[in-house]
């Protein structure tokens, strides 16, 4: 967990922002932007075939991956890149909003891919996330994943608006930061529905019985 952490600061934060400001004066805004891009692109395909994502979770990260590549290359400027991808984000916060209101929260689906991931059939686990006492849950997970979307880009269109596009190296930090924090909610609401996930499985099954892989989940993160 250490070394995600330190990786993923490392190639979405420390690598972009060395390019940017490096890059700006022999290759210009754009491209430099562009190029500070394709280390974390290159990072979150290599974590999507290692860890084997092909799911509706990988599904939604590779689909997510090669729209932000495609807006980033047809967007032609170093500033329209930059609002092309508030709008996007605006538009991914929209499509959690609009999968809660089908009651249909794709919190629950990640957490379905999880579950999965620790050996549990998928369709046992989608029955179990949609009860009662779990469904509202990931329904609020789903929310965080809304208010985490428009929080940041928001964040980021007031930078780009008040401060151009020379803001792009506070952005990095402070969506770093927002992001982790989000991070933290999120990570410690899925640890709460696995502690749930264990006593509804305890109830349904003699505690001797109750499968390692559902025992394992009250101590990790569904999504």
């Amino acid at each position: 967990m250490k070394k995600v952490i330190v990786y993923d600061l490392l190639i979405y934060m420390a690598v972009p922002y060395f390019i940017w400001n490096y890059g700006r004066e022999p290759l210009g805004d754009y491209a430099a932007l562009l190029l500070s891009t394709v280390p974390g692109l290159i990072y979150t395909l290599f974590r999507f075939i290692n860890e084997r994502q092909f799911n509706i979770t990988g599904t939604f990260i590779l689909t997510s991956l090669l729209l932000d590549t495609l807006v980033n290359l047809l967007s032609g400027s170093a500033e329209r890149m930059l609002w092309n991808q508030v709008y996007l984000g605006y538009g991914y916060a929209l499509l959690y909003l609009i999968s809660i209101l089908l009651k249909k929260p794709i919190g629950l689906y990640f957490g379905v891919d999880f579950a999965y991931m620790l050996g549990n059939p998928r369709e046992p686990s989608k029955k179990l996330f949609f009860s009662k006492e779990l469904f509202k849950w990931f329904q609020l997970v789903t929310l965080l994943l809304v208010i985490r979307g428009i929080f940041q880009n928001s964040l980021k269109a007031w930078l780009l608006d008040s401060y151009g596009v020379d803001s792009y190296g506070q952005m990095l930090v402070y969506l770093k930061i927002s992001g982790g924090v989000f991070s933290i909610l999120i990570t410690a609401l899925n640890l709460f529905i696995g502690s749930k996930i264990i006593k509804i499985s305890r109830a349904q099954v003699p505690s001797d019985t109750c499968p390692p892989a559902i025992e394992k989940k009250a101590h990790q993160p569904l999504t």
